[in-house]
């Protein structure tokens, strides 16, 4: 299978897709100033206790209070909790964590409101991200991810992971581990480990070693609420968990970023940085590799999937609801449960796709077309559980009950990615009735003249692929040619993300200049035409 990775920066937001054999598998997107991340590390407060939830809200510095249940706080927390008051108490010499000794173990049964009080500072880590009205949730059982292992300070328990089914190569692992890990911390191999030696298992233990303790040191000097580690970004983390030999190319379309990839894939693949290219062209990154159309078809409310049949997907907070329709599917000569059965198990590669592609987490119900045959009932199940398998996300099936629904549990970590496929009017905002379009070239044209006189600088304006073929035609004398000779340096860009009569202005380092055409006073002749009222078509 051809993996790719397509990193798209802009200004406030990163997008992040993973395509497989052309096809977009995951999609990411967050916020250029998001700081809560799982797997970042914060010194918090306790603000309040909940005994009859039997949890407490910690202010971590995020607007609302992150919550951490008694069972998140792990059987070592008083073990935890000693180290982290020593390491406060000295602030000149970091102490040995595998000096700091064994203290008693939480009961799995106990109350949160006698271990902890209110403004009590403590050291949390971040599970899974503010959803909704929800804060973040926390564990106070710190770990450290990397490549090949999980790094467990405060235990000294070796676990190898359960997809490593050779129990030759468990018991080497084990042994190997044993041999380079240092007191006091413990560590969870992964499945990418299988069949690593002892050098590169070592490096990357000392590296999770190192981020501890300078995590520590930052600790030191810490007053809560503060963050005191933080994960990799999105990308590096996704490239952490999903990089194989069989990536070809990873394409990004911002220096940091590509150095930042670029160095850390030199780390864990000596030899495959090559695959790392810096993405210089005119067109959008995720138009020129073909994401923007996939998410628009792909991430919609309904879904085509084979011959005519569909998915509808409806989502609530945590309740996700598919209903697998056959629509206009021309069914085959003879048995009707046979046909449903064909049907259903495309929708279950497809609903697999789909769970991976918006990162659905909580409870999935599916309702597939009725069948009355108990092998295909059971071919369906089994089915959805091999399409399944190679899902990196937690997740739990239930056979079909007798009303024909599935039942699907999966991880939830963070807010399902979601897609807004429709397109609103940019001129009238829904009110209905839009500006002519024979005026759209006259705007555009007084908009350009304006910013390269302001400006004097390049200007690129990124509008609609139908738009765009329309000032193009009739090439030399196209409107095209004719505004480049007359402003010079100016850029025509197709974006498949915008509108029909939707439009942006650009300098040449991809800053937006729209916001120019709004100052107080900039200028009165371009907004001029917007206004005439009597030009307004219903």
């Amino acid at each position: 299978m051809k993996s790719e990775l397509v990193v798209d920066v802009q200004k406030h937001e990163i997008t992040i897709a993973l395509l497989e054999d052309g096809r977009l598998a995951e999609l990411n997107k967050e916020k250029r100033e998001q700081t809560y991340s799982v797997g970042n590390i914060y010194y918090g407060r306790v603000k309040k206790i909940m005994p009859g939830l039997n949890a407490a809200f910690v202010d971590v510095g995020y607007q609302k209070e992150a919550f951490l249940h008694y069972l998140d706080l792990g059987t070592r927390f008083n073990t935890q909790n000693h180290y982290v008051k020593q390491v406060i108490s000295n602030r000149k010499r970091l102490p040995h964590i595998e000096q700091n000794g064994s203290k008693n173990d939480l009961p799995k049964d106990g109350q949160l409101s006698d271990v902890l009080k209110v403004g009590q500072q403590i050291l949390v880590q971040i599970v899974k991200e503010p959803i909704s009205t929800k804060g973040p949730r926390l564990t106070a059982e710190i770990s450290l991810a990397g490549r090949y292992m999980v790094l467990i300070p405060m235990s000294d328990q070796i676990s190898i992971s359960s997809k490593i089914k050779k129990t030759s190569e468990r018991t080497r692992l084990h042994n190997l581990m044993e041999a380079i890990k240092p007191k006091g911390y413990g560590v969870i191999v992964r499945t990418v480990a299988l069949g690593k030696q002892a050098a590169e298992l070592d490096a990357e233990l000392k590296t999770l070693i190192r981020r501890w303790e300078d995590a520590m040191r930052i600790l030191q000097k810490a007053e809560a609420p503060a963050l005191i580690s933080e994960e990799h970004s999105r990308t590096i983390a996704l490239l952490r968990d999903i990089f194989n030999p069989s990536f070809d190319h990873i394409y990004v379309n911002d220096q940091g970023a590509y150095e930042d990839i670029r160095q850390y894939v030199s780390l864990i693949a000596q030899g495959k940085e090559e695959i790392v290219e810096l993405y210089k062209g005119e067109l959008p990154i995720l138009d020129k590799y073909g994401v923007t159309r996939q998410m628009k078809v792909g991430m919609g409310r309904t879904v085509s999937y084979k011959k005519g049949a569909y998915l509808i997907i409806e989502h609530t907070e945590a309740l996700h609801v598919i209903d697998v329709n056959s629509g206009n599917r021309t069914w085959a000569e003879g048995n009707q449960d046979e046909n449903a059965y064909e049907v259903n198990l495309a929708a279950a590669d497809e609903i697999a796709h789909q769970l991976r592609l918006r990162d659905m987490g909580g409870i999935i119900v599916v309702d597939f077309i009725d069948m009355h045959q108990a092998e295909h009932r059971e071919g369906l199940y089994t089915h959805m559980r091999e399409v399944m398998a190679n899902d990196r996300a937690k997740h739990n099936i239930l056979p079909l009950s007798k009303f024909g629904l599935m039942q699907i549990t999966r991880q939830r970590v963070r807010p399902v990615v979601e897609m807004n496929v429709s397109e609103k009017c940019p001129t009238c905002m829904g009110s209905g009735k839009i500006q002519t379009s024979l005026l759209l070239q006259d705007d555009i044209e007084e908009k350009i003249s304006y910013l390269r006189k302001v400006t004097g600088q390049s200007v690129i304006v990124h509008v609609n692929p139908y738009v765009y073929a329309y000032i193009k035609q009739g090439w030399p004398n196209s409107i095209k040619s004719r505004w480049r000779r007359k402003y010079k340096k100016i850029k025509i860009i197709p974006s498949e993300i915008l509108g029909f009569l939707e439009y942006h202005f650009y300098d040449e380092w991809g800053n937006g200049l729209d916001t120019m055409l709004y100052e107080t006073g900039s200028q009165e002749t371009v907004d001029k035409s917007l206004k005439i009222e009597d030009l307004n078509v219903e």
